[in-house]
């Protein structure tokens, strides 16, 4: 009797151990902007890392962020001074370069690194707070301004991009190709999401790349994400 009660024992506390490294593995790390808003005022004193470039840092962020450059040459040794065993909050524009730090700060033994889902322009998109370095900031283009580049006789397709997005380099070659082969039919104007912040938050622009072809001044069509020379041809015969 006394060695199934022991044998029980054993296999209450394995299971509470189980249950216990379940939920560990299971947290929620990659969060919605609302939920990092939410998770960072639960945890004031925990770290808030921007990971995108000093300049476009400098044109909004987070109040309570710290630029730490992901590309930069010091990336390595200014994460390693971090507390590992302590929250740490990660984000960049739209969630690739945050993604990739956070999978390195894990790896290198950090415990417990939140993501924003989608990056600052989900923020922005959600009507959350941010700051810049230089309240006098230029907003970038208006909309008037976007209506107003819409006014050709000929199909109008707007690239949103950024320079660091690899699938908007990836497009900007073929893009320019468009540009120059179908002159006579279609005008291709690129914006850039940084340098335009409030434009790409009234026209919720949440992700990049984004296409959007307009005639006569009405859209069209529009496409989020890579997407392919030939796709983009089909939608302008």
């Amino acid at each position: 009797m006394k060695k199934y009660l022991i044998l029980s024992n054993i296999i209450i506390a394995f299971l509470i151990i189980s249950c216990a490294d379940g939920q560990n593995k299971s947290t929620k790390t990659s969060l919605s902007a609302s939920e990092f808003s939410e998770k960072i005022k639960q945890t004031p004193k925990a770290p808030v890392i921007d990971v995108r470039t000093p300049d476009e840092f400098s044109k909004g962020h987070l109040k309570s962020a710290k630029n730490i450059n992901i590309n930069g040459n010091d990336f390595n040794q200014q994460i390693s001074k971090i507390e590992k065993s302590k929250p740490v909050f990660v984000y960049c524009l739209s969630g690739a370069r945050s993604s990739s730090a956070a999978s390195y700060m894990r790896s290198s033994g950090f415990k417990e690194v939140y993501e924003l889902s989608g990056g600052i322009m989900k923020w922005r998109a959600a009507n959350l707070p941010e700051t810049t370095e230089n309240e006098t900031a230029s907003a970038g283009m208006t909309k008037k301004q976007y209506d107003n580049l819409l006014n050709s006789n000929k199909l109008v397709l707007i690239d949103f991009y950024a320079d660091w997005c690899a699938p908007c380099k990836k497009m900007k070659p073929y893009l320019e190709e468009i540009s120059k082969e179908m002159a006579d039919k279609v005008v291709v104007i690129r914006i850039n999401a940084d340098d335009n912040q409030s434009l790409c938050k009234e026209l919720q622009i949440d992700a990049l790349p984004v296409l959007s072809l307009y005639k006569n001044k009405a859209q069209i069509w529009t496409n989020k994400g890579y997407i392919s020379k030939e796709d983009v041809l089909k939608q302008l015969k």
